[in-house]
C-alpha cells in the first residue's frame, strides 16, 4: 500500500523520484503536517498517482498535491550473516574512513541515513569489499 504526502504541483507528477528531507520548522504549526510528514528521512521514494487535492504549503511556499508514493529499493552493504531476503535489518553509516573503497558511498558515505531500518528484497551473490577487514554483503533494499 503506498504512501500518502504532499509535494509541490512542479513535483507532483507520476514517475518523480525524490528524497524526502523530512519537514522545517514551519512545518510545526501547518494544519496539514500528520498528512505531509509521514515518510521516513533520508529514504528515496517514486510517486505512482497524484490525487485531484490541493493544500497550501508554507514551506515551500506554493500550492502542494497529495500523493501516493512508493519507497525505491537501494543498494546498501550489510554484515553477511544478517543477508537474509525477506529480513529486516538496521543499517546506517559504519565508521569508515576508507574513500578509496569500491562500497564507501553505500557503506560510509554522506548519502547514507544515520540509522534506518530495511527489508531485505535482493542479495547479490558476491562478498562485497571491505578495507577495514569487515564481512559484507550487498543487497538491495526497501
Amino acid at each position: 500500500m503506498p504512501d500518502i504526502t504532499l509535494l509541490s504541483r512542479d513535483q507532483a507528477r507520476a514517475g518523480f523520484e525524490f528524497v524526502y528531507q523530512g519537514g522545517g520548522p514551519v512545518c510545526r504549526k501547518c494544519p496539514y503536517r500528520l498528512a505531509c510528514l509521514t515518510l521516513d528521512a533520508g529514504r528515496r521514494y517514486r510517486v505512482e498517482r497524484v490525487r485531484p487535492v490541493e493544500h497550501p504549503c508554507a514551506l515551500q511556499e506554493t500550492i502542494a498535491n497529495v500523493v501516493e508514493v512508493t519507497p525505491i529499493a537501494r543498494t546498501l552493504v550489510v554484515e553477511a550473516r544478517s543477508a537474509i531476503v525477506g529480513s529486516s535489518v538496521e543499517t546506517g553509516r559504519y565508521a569508515c574512513g576508507r574513500l578509496d573503497c569500491s562500497n564507501y558511498e553505500v557503506c560510509a558515505g554522506p548519502a547514507m541515513p544515520a540509522k534506518q531500518r530495511y527489508h531485505i528484497a535482493r542479495i547479490h551473490p558476491e562478498v562485497a569489499e571491505c578495507r577495514i577487514g569487515r564481512t559484507l554483503k550487498r543487497v538491495e533494499a526497501v
